[in-house]
């Protein structure tokens, strides 16, 4: 519960705004924003570039400006101001915003006025008081008794007599320009900031009856940086920029998607080696606010839906195992959703009997480049299971073993299916399979793949025999 003091204080004092033309083009619930005309690029990674050209009404010689309302989490070694026939002196942040907290931390010493109500009759009193301390609790000195404004209840303000200059009601850059002329010009501010981000969610309906897929790619932004952004031109970057300010940055530890890259050339705008993702038209980013856009949407995709199961290596199991549920697609021009997908997740939807979609499964993508086969894992199959076991295992050298593999798969639809069997780990010891029951493809060093089918209400073998140092 916090004090009353915090609840009630009064704040009497205004804060001064740089003075400005207001961008004709703004909506009228937006007006009173101090920025100008807003560009804002948005990188992954918690990385924004801001640029707000703003209009200066500048007096000859040494001035000092304010800029108000940029970002609370502005990184101030990253500012850039260009000014025309001014230069720049210094700069400041003020990032030490007015609140009632530091309203009363910042009055230590000073003296301010009590107005206390009694309950029972409503009378005021008013009474003198000079703050001693703000530490944990706030000690006062009222006439000859020392006092601590407690938490009890009873109707209590604070009322102070100024605001302290070193508080901001909004975040704001403190420039001292020196300038050659006077008269109004534009200014451009840029700077990088924390707080602003986006990523790719993908809505993904799948129909296996006729093997295709619909999928609607969203961006979703995100503004934690204590700013609204009003109207504001959005350009999103798709891809990882390098930084040295992503020290503890939170990583997704969601299921990844396999992916065989691809070649294309998506017919995107692209800067360097990132993709561009313009929103098409001006918004505002406002904070504490999640904001979704509409990217990417294709219907009847190409797409198969299947099982696959990883084994490590000399892995055995008592009871069988289930199979991942796969769903394979590709992003081609030709036979695919036809872009290049930035990172996100994709949350894959089949439609019941009733006809209803329903949620099946989630798995994050990587930034994938057009022309890609995509496989996602959705989820464990109830009914696809595998069984793997060591046979046996013998010293044939002073260092080479023979293991032999059974991997028994059942399958309790009523339908035949493919499961694709995977013994990995095979890289860990000069591995060779000198007998196998079924021809596996060695797609590298450390994995075979035998791609099995299995028949409806039934089960199949694959036994295998690796010669391996260890």
């Amino acid at each position: 519960m916090q004090p009353n003091w915090i609840i009630l204080a009064a704040l009497l004092a205004p804060v001064p705004v740089a003075a400005q033309e207001t961008p004709a083009n703004l909506p009228p619930a937006i007006v009173g924003t101090a920025q100008g005309d807003v560009s804002v690029t948005i990188y992954n990674g918690d990385v924004a570039l801001v640029q707000d050209v703003r209009q200066l009404d500048l007096n000859r010689g040494t001035v000092r400006q304010d800029f108000p309302d940029v970002s609370a989490q502005i990184r101030p070694e990253t500012v850039s101001l260009a000014v025309p026939d001014t230069r720049i002196v210094e700069q400041n942040f003020d990032f030490d915003l007015l609140s009632p907290s530091s309203l009363m931390e910042k009055a230590e010493g000073e003296t301010i006025t009590l107005l206390r109500t009694n309950p029972a009759t409503g009378a005021e009193t008013r009474e003198r008081a000079r703050v001693l301390a703000v530490n944990g609790g706030v000690v006062l000195q009222i006439g000859d008794r020392i006092e601590v404004l407690r938490d009890d209840g009873l109707p209590v303000r604070a009322i102070f007599d100024k605001v302290p200059p070193s508080l901001r009601a909004r975040p704001t850059l403190s420039v001292t320009l020196d300038s050659s002329r006077a008269g109004t010009r534009p200014a451009t501010l840029s700077y990088l900031s924390r707080g602003l981000g986006w990523k790719a969610d993908y809505v993904a309906l799948l129909d296996r009856k006729r093997g295709t897929i619909d999928v609607q790619g969203w961006v979703t932004l995100t503004n934690t940086t204590g700013t609204t952004f009003a109207n504001a031109r959005t350009l999103l970057v798709a891809g990882e920029v390098g930084s040295n300010d992503d020290d503890g940055m939170y990583r997704s530890q969601r299921p990844r998607a396999r992916m065989q890259a691809g070649t294309e050339s998506a017919n995107r705008e692209q800067l360097g080696d990132f993709y561009l993702y313009p929103l098409p038209e001006r918004t505002t980013i406002a904070d504490k606010q999640t904001k979704q856009v509409s990217f990417l949407d294709v219907k009847g995709t190409p797409a198969t839906s299947g099982y696959r199961f990883v084994n490590g290596w000399l892995n055995t199991a008592a009871n069988p195992q289930s199979a991942q549920t796969i769903v394979r697609f590709s992003n081609a021009a030709q036979g695919g959703l036809g872009d290049a997908l930035p990172a996100g997740t994709i949350r894959v939807y089949l439609r019941d009997a009733r006809g209803q979609p329903q949620f099946t499964g989630e798995a994050a993508i990587d930034h994938t480049p057009q022309g890609s086969k995509i496989a996602l894992a959705t989820g464990d199959a109830f009914d696809v299971k595998v069984r793997p076991v060591v046979e046996s295992r013998t010293r044939i050298g002073s260092s080479r073993w023979q293991t032999k593999m059974r991997y028994t798969l059942t399958n309790a639809t009523a339908a035949p299916v493919t499961v694709e069997l995977v013994q990995a780990g095979l890289d860990w010891s000069d591995t060779r399979i000198v007998e196998q029951s079924r021809p596996g493809e060695r797609i590298d060093a450390g994995q075979t793949i035998w791609q099995m089918p299995v028949p409806a209400n039934g089960s199949a073998v694959v036994t295998a025999t690796f010669d391996t140092r260890y």
